[in-house]
């Protein structure tokens, strides 16, 4: 099966879990009282929320070369969070487990650089070559999370 078809399938399938997770309010809903310090899981869930009465949602479609890329970003943070864990498992010494969850920071860093790169050159530029000024807040409010 070639890559694209791959990458199809995995959009597919989350497509499908972004509409059963619409679908199931409720459980959504559970999920946010679950979950109070998160604020960016309430403002996942508020999104999916509202996502169901709006008729235009954001969504990305991302070349076939920008998911692989990020994909393989986190497939590699996954990888490394995993590591840490057995590490923690096999009482590793806590010096050698802090400098590997300091490179899985760096790695999120490096994904979010990548990913909002990509944000600005594509969904930014097209919503203000069409008008839409109010990507900018967006992006800046974005940024100042970021930043925190």
């Amino acid at each position: 099966m070639s890559d694209e078809i791959r990458i199809m399938n995995k959009r597919t399938e989350n497509t499908a879990d972004t509409k059963n997770m619409v679908e199931n309010t409720t459980e959504t809903e559970n999920l946010t009282e679950m979950a109070p310090a998160s604020t960016n899981a309430q403002e996942t869930a508020e999104t999916a929320i509202s996502c169901s009465a709006c008729s235009t949602c954001k969504k990305k479609e991302r070349t076939p070369e920008e998911y692989k890329s990020l994909m393989n970003r986190l497939s590699r943070i996954e990888g490394q969070v995993r590591g840490v864990k057995g590490m923690l498992e096999r009482d590793a010494y806590c010096v050698d487990i802090l400098i590997q969850v300091s490179a899985i920071n760096s790695a999120l860093n490096s994904f979010n650089k990548e990913l909002l790169g990509n944000h600005i050159r594509s969904c930014v530029v097209e919503n203000v070559r069409s008008g839409n000024d109010e990507v900018i807040d967006e992006l800046v409010k974005t940024i100042q999370r970021l930043m925190k």
